[in-house]
């Protein structure tokens, strides 16, 4: 019964998917209102582990990696599906940040996804590499500092920083600490992955067009990454515009990124020419800011547009017409704004 609700609402957002729908996910409300946050409906790492281990006794083609562990002693995972060495590898990334956790939701679903039949042939094409929580102490608010100003009930918190205090997506230079040194040397130097795409959350007050954006997408910024690892990124990220502009409840900006290499975005497209893209969906779990959590009623459609996107994009690579996409809508697409509240 506990993931009752949050099954509900992923069904609804699947359901909304082919209705004419007049609102945008980006619509949904903020924290603040009528709305309430409750996390007791996310996936705990314990839960995440299960559902993990249960997959992959199921599906044949799932191979399921420990690749370290948490500073809390937490093993971090790793989903693979590889067919061919030879083929296009894409990694798909979540809970850098612990509070950022819709994605991993998104992403436990499309698992389950790709064990069906509506993934026939698919992973024939490409290799499929997840690290579903990378912040695991995070995401269970086991931290050693206090979270008593964070605003999400239902028994815990889930907070940005690892259980030191430190933002692991500040420290792809350094890899000082576990979590981001288990990904780099057991994943990213170990599998030769072609692209990535960063899934994370923003604030709820990104708008473009007088629009709330139901999330945003950047390629990589530095200016010491490869001219080609850009034009594959741009492609990238093109096939993720047009999987979810399409279905009209998503609603796509530009992202405000910086260049720092410290950055997963940046900094893996530089040491390991590796495509990626960045994409922040709207709203967090969790926050001690109020305007940056989003209310629960749009979990379902957060969650649906994280599993449309983990499809298109390893579909595309699948049949190789992302070799193809068009880029230029990169050109016209406006850079979100905040929008002023009164």
């Amino acid at each position: 019964m506990k993931k009752a609700l949050l099954a509900f609402s992923i069904a609804g957002a699947m359901m909304l998917s082919i209705s004419p729908v007049v609102d945008a996910v980006g619509n949904g409300p903020n924290y603040g209102g009528n709305e309430t946050v409750n996390t007791s409906i996310l996936h705990t790492y314990d839960e995440l582990s299960s559902f993990l281990k249960k997959e992959e006794a199921k599906q044949k083609d799932m191979e399921l990696e420990v690749i370290g562990q948490s500073v809390k002693g937490r093993d971090l995972y790793l989903v693979k599906y590889m067919k061919n060495p030879e083929n296009p590898t894409i990694l798909f990334l979540t809970q850098q940040h612990g509070n950022e956790q819709l994605t991993t939701e998104g992403a436990l679903e499309f698992i389950k996804h790709l064990g069906t039949g509506k993934m026939k042939g698919v992973t024939d094409g490409v290799n499929i590499l997840v690290v579903p929580m990378l912040n695991a102490d995070g995401a269970m608010g086991d931290v050693d500092f206090s979270l008593d100003d964070y605003v999400a009930s239902g028994g815990r918190n889930l907070t940005r920083y690892n259980a030191l205090g430190i933002d692991l997506n500040r420290d792809h230079i350094t890899k000082i600490q576990p979590e981001t040194k288990a990904l780099h040397d057991n994943v990213m130097r170990k599998y030769d992955v072609d692209y990535m795409i960063d899934l994370h959350h923003q604030g709820t007050q990104s708008e473009i067009d007088n629009e709330y954006v139901s999330g945003s997408i950047l390629y990589p910024t530095t200016p010491n990454v490869d001219e080609d690892v850009v034009l594959k990124s741009k492609k990238l990220g093109a096939v993720v515009y047009d999987s979810i502009e399409k279905k009209g409840w998503g609603h796509l900006g530009k992202y405000n990124g910086g260049s720092a290499e410290t950055i997963s975005r940046n900094g893996i497209a530089v040491e390991y020419g590796i495509s990626t893209l960045l994409f922040e969906m709207r709203g967090m779990s969790d926050h001690s800011y109020e305007s940056y959590v989003l209310g629960q009623k749009s979990n379902g459609y957060l969650i649906k547009q994280t599993i449309t996107t983990l499809d298109a994009t390893v579909r595309a690579i699948a049949d190789r017409s992302i070799e193809s996409k068009d880029i230029s809508f990169w050109d016209t697409l406006p850079f979100q704004t905040t929008r002023t509240t009164e």
